[in-house]
């Protein structure tokens, strides 16, 4: 049984190089769960990721910078933040090879962006002015989170409510056709999300990495094959 699966991970520039970065939380909680990371590079080119995809049994995306707005057919909002085509184009390509493949795929914060716009959907790019609410998102200790009864993620968790981290400037306008929404803040943000079909796709909005308990990293083990 092949228990490695691919990590993503961002580029960035720290005195003036370049550098691959990945907090090292998300290969720890990949490791806890009886899984081997092998990290993929955001340097990659798409037919290069896709590549290394067919090499692992499962693909975890990671938080980071925004998602560019051309992919969805939308203009740059004034405060969009930073972001990376070349991240961008590598992993809408992975996840195309994971649906390809059937393997399982699990997605974290910008990883939840990410797939959703790579299957169709659409985000806010600034969530703070176009879709204001009582939560900063952006900030956040803590927040409530209401979980979709009859859905992977309340088996998953194994609860109706509880509460999460939450620290993102993006999120969910319009679901893609291909997930459903499965977990939601108290002001409606869509927090989490999972496929329609039969290859097991979960995504969360908040960082489950960062809580040390380990549910949904132990689930995606389990699709694993």
């Amino acid at each position: 049984m092949n228990r490695v699966v691919a990590v993503t991970a961002r580029l960035t520039t720290i005195e003036g190089r370049a550098r691959l970065v990945l907090n090292d939380a998300y290969l720890a909680a990949v490791r806890r769960a009886g899984l081997v990371p092998l990290v993929v590079p955001a340097t990659l080119d798409p037919a290069e990721g896709a590549a290394a995809l067919a090499r692992v049994s499962g693909l975890v995306l990671t938080g980071g910078e925004d998602v560019a707005p051309g992919l969805y057919g939308a203009p740059p909002h004034p405060k969009l933040e930073e972001t990376d085509p070349v991240r961008d184009a590598l992993e809408v390509a992975l996840i195309g090879a994971a649906s390809e493949r059937g393997i399982p795929v699990l997605g974290i914060c910008r990883g939840l962006q990410i797939l959703n716009v790579a299957l169709g959907g659409t985000l806010y790019q600034d969530l703070p002015s176009e879709r204001p609410g009582p939560i900063d998102h952006a900030d956040t200790a803590q927040h409530a989170l209401r979980i979709a009864a009859a859905s992977s993620m309340r088996t998953a968790l194994g609860v109706a409510e509880t509460t999460v981290n939450s620290r993102h400037h993006q999120a969910i306008r319009d679901l893609a056709p291909r997930l459903r929404a499965s977990a939601w803040a108290p002001d409606g943000v869509i927090e989490a999300v999972e496929g329609t079909e039969a290859t097991w796709t979960m995504a969360v909005q908040w960082h489950p990495e960062d809580e040390g308990e380990g549910a949904l990293f132990r689930t995606f083990a389990a699709a694993v094959n």
